[in-house]
């Protein structure tokens, strides 16, 4: 099963709203369970460079199936998987990519967002996660 677009847009709409709280700038990629590009949105004022940023953390959650802060874990120096991060087209292993799930559990795509702070980034990604559950 794959994100549809109704769900997509309700967690772009869910995490545009958390942004305008935090009062920043992002842009919020949502892509399906293969990693590829469902829906985007680019703030006013979002910096050019967090475009990639921000589809890059989608789809390092999307094809490893955690966030991307866990994944963190396994590519630092003298970790199991060091480099790691170079590896598919280069990947993210900071804060603000979740991976989105259905009602079951199962992995339907993932979310990633860039252009805050990255304790900002993961919270306006937690809102359009928290957004399939309503």
């Amino acid at each position: 099963m794959q994100i549809t677009a109704e769900q997509a847009e309700r967690v772009l709409k869910a995490s545009i709203a958390k942004a305008g709280e935090l009062g920043i700038s992002v842009c919020i990629a949502v892509l399906d369970s293969g990693g590829h590009l469902k829906a985007f949105h680019r703030m006013d004022g979002a910096w050019l460079g967090v475009i990639d940023v921000a589809i890059k953390k989608a789809k390092t959650s999307a094809l490893f199936e955690m966030e991307t802060q866990v994944m963190d874990n396994y590519s630092k120096a003298g970790a199991d998987a060091h480099g790691i991060e170079l590896s598919n087209g280069n990947l993210i292993t900071f804060a603000g990519g979740i991976p989105l799930k259905n009602g079951h559990g199962q992995i339907i795509g993932s979310i990633g967002v860039s252009g805050g702070q990255v304790a900002q980034d993961y919270a306006v990604a937690q809102s359009g996660q928290s957004a399939l559950k309503a």
